[in-house]
């Protein structure tokens, strides 16, 4: 079944279906969160939050758009109304660990290692926006058409902003060599 049929069914009353969609997407959101934040408690409160919010809200789902955009579109609302409620973290208060721990994986060597971690530290200091928009289309693989209903705006005006998401995140990679 594909996810549209399964969200159809849950908004139908049939609550087992959430079990499959939660397998599909709990990854995924968990991912988008904890890449976004760096901090796992919160990435998993952020995740649980969404599917509760996907069964309380189950009867706005419409059809017609796509269940991912849908759920990501929560996940982005989730996320926002938690950095009003407590405030958003600062570099300072990520827990640095969280980079290095990619080096106690013995199978990637060492200068793809240096190579990760400087990658994370350059997508952090890209500004919320810009982040956002390189996890959704480079790490969720999002299509362009997806992300630009997802942000209320053109797919010319997506790839824009994923064209100089990419261009300043380069610029920040390459000072750290």
């Amino acid at each position: 079944m594909t996810d549209e049929q399964l969200m159809l069914a849950v908004k139908n009353g049939k609550l087992d279906s959430m079990s499959i969609l939660f397998e599909r997407y709990h990854r995924r959101l968990y991912n988008f969160f904890f890449r976004i934040n760096y901090n796992q408690n919160l990435s998993e409160d952020l995740s649980q939050n969404v599917f509760e919010r996907v069964i309380r809200y189950r009867n706005s789902y419409n059809p017609a758009f796509s269940f991912k955009t849908w759920i990501f579109q929560i996940a982005r609302n989730v996320r926002l109304e938690h950095y009003k409620k407590y405030g958003q973290q600062t570099m300072e208060d990520i827990d640095k660990q969280k980079f290095l721990q990619i080096e106690d994986d013995t199978s990637i060597n060492m200068d793809k290692k240096e190579q990760i971690i400087l990658l994370e530290k350059a997508i952090n200091r890209l500004n919320d926006e810009q982040r956002e928009i390189l996890l959704l289309t480079r790490f969720q693989n999002m299509k362009y058409a997806e992300v630009a209903r997802l942000l209320g705006c053109s797919e010319g005006a997506v790839k824009v902003k994923v064209y100089r998401t990419i261009k300043q995140l380069r610029q920040i990679y390459l000072k750290y060599l």
